[in-house]
């Protein structure tokens, strides 16, 4: 997709309007877990979520092979629609974002206050992103995707930060949603030339890329409920399947409960907020904490926008 000097200029434009996150091994995670765990703190970005990395590289390029571009369209439960948000208010371009009916309503309000026209469509991200196609058609809209190379090299930044900061990582977990960031770590590894294991996770209420991973093929699924809804996947990409399959270790299955469980952990050991997406990862780490003992693992917190009643009612135990 992209070589190393590719991926280190991609980082430098990245830092024109964001610093590196940070990150941090927690000693409390390492006393509970058994082994050395490294947080990537995406929760610490500008819009709290690791996809404004690829937003910013999107919309420079987009404008570099069109400038006269006049406007986007995209769809999203929220972070992506943020990220290019951000990077269109930056930039003086309009931007429609669809998102599904009930949507979160604090990442929606985000994307208002970033100046974007906020859309609710359809009963999930899938019927979303159809509607932001039909969107594009009829009012001569750039349609931005989901996955794309600009947006992989743009979050494989955080991966870059993370493993030449520690190198030495026998494994990292990593939350699936529609891949670009799973990919991006996946590249930045070979790029450059580790060894450590990377295990996507996703939810199994939403697993159509832990089915396509297993049966070497696309397999979309009917329905996709978890709260985790960054997890809130029907259709995988092929291509991104495609590097998952060469560069995952292996995909494995966590439960809303599993999710939940990581978002008090990440409260009561760090004092940082995750999202359900975001505390995915650790929920894997945490189900495969026995294969764990004695490593050097990190986990990516990708991001932090969750509803105010939902984390207080996680962190009550009154849901899942």
């Amino acid at each position: 997709m992209f070589d190393l000097t590719a991926l280190r200029l991609a980082a430098t434009t990245v830092y024109q309007s964001m610093s590196p996150t940070p990150q941090l091994a927690w000693p409390l995670l390492a006393e509970q877990l058994d082994c050395t765990v490294w947080v990537k703190h995406e929760n610490h970005t500008p819009t709290g979520a690791f996809k404004v990395r690829g937003g910013m590289l999107y919309v420079q390029g987009l404008l570099t092979r069109e400038p006269d571009t006049r406007g986007l369209v995209t769809a999203t439960r929220g972070n992506h629609g943020q990220s290019l948000a951000l990077a269109a208010r930056a930039h003086g371009l309009k931007i429609r974002i669809v998102v599904p009916e009930g949507n979160s309503r604090e990442k929606n309000a985000a994307m208002r206050a970033l100046g974007a026209t906020v859309i609710e469509h359809g009963k999930d991200f899938d019927e979303a992103r159809s509607h932001a196609a039909a969107l594009a058609a009829e009012h001569h809209l750039h349609l931005v995707p989901a996955f794309h190379p600009d947006l992989i090299r743009g979050v494989a930044t955080y991966a870059l930060e993370l493993l030449e900061a520690v190198p030495d990582l026998h494994t990292v977990y990593v939350p699936i949603g529609m891949g670009s960031g799973i990919c991006g770590l996946i590249q930045a590894r070979d790029l450059l030339g580790l060894q450590t294991e990377i295990v996507g996770v996703v939810s199994e209420h939403a697993d159509a890329y832990a089915q396509s991973f297993e049966q070497g093929q696309v397999v979309c699924t009917d329905t996709a409920h978890t709260f985790a809804d960054g997890l809130a996947c029907r259709q995988p990409q092929p291509d991104a399947l495609a590097i998952i399959a060469k560069g995952a270790a292996r995909v494995i299955r966590v439960s809303d409960r599993d999710i939940a469980h990581a978002i008090r952990v990440y409260h009561e050991a760090t004092h940082n907020t995750a999202e359900g997406a975001g505390a995915a990862a650790l929920a894997g780490l945490i189900k495969e904490q026995p294969q764990q003992q004695g490593r050097r693992v990190a986990v990516i917190l990708s991001g932090a926008n969750i509803d105010r009643q939902l984390y207080a009612a996680l962190l009550d135990e009154d849901l899942v």
